[in-house]
């Protein structure tokens, strides 16, 4: 009974850990997403999505963006794709994750 209930505990630390990494890049787009709308400029843009996710490792983040505001009507898109370690390798040795935000161009 004590392995299942051992694996079951370590199931629920790696879920949680996953969702916590999950939220924090998917604010990490917003912010960055934020600041593209508002500035156009990419370097104030990924400073500010890294910047929206204390305590990740700031090499590990992957910043692509999409949307232009390059004054006319339109939407500032980022995807942000984050490469972590997993904590228990129940769910394998690194975990991938990857969040989206949108903002309209000029806030």
């Amino acid at each position: 009974m004590a392995p299942i209930l051992l694996l079951l505990l370590g199931g629920i630390v790696e879920f949680s850990h996953m969702y916590n990494l999950q939220i924090s890049v998917t604010q990490a787009a917003r912010e960055a997403a934020r600041t593209m709308a508002v500035e156009q400029d990419d370097a104030a843009a990924i400073a500010a999505g890294i910047a929206g996710a204390p305590g990740l490792n700031a090499a590990s983040f992957d910043f692509d963006f999409t949307g232009v505001c390059d004054g006319t009507p339109g939407n500032a898109a980022v995807t942000v794709t984050y490469t972590a370690g997993a904590l228990t390798g129940l769910l394998g040795a690194s975990l991938t994750l990857q969040g989206e935000g949108s903002m309209r161009c000029g806030g």
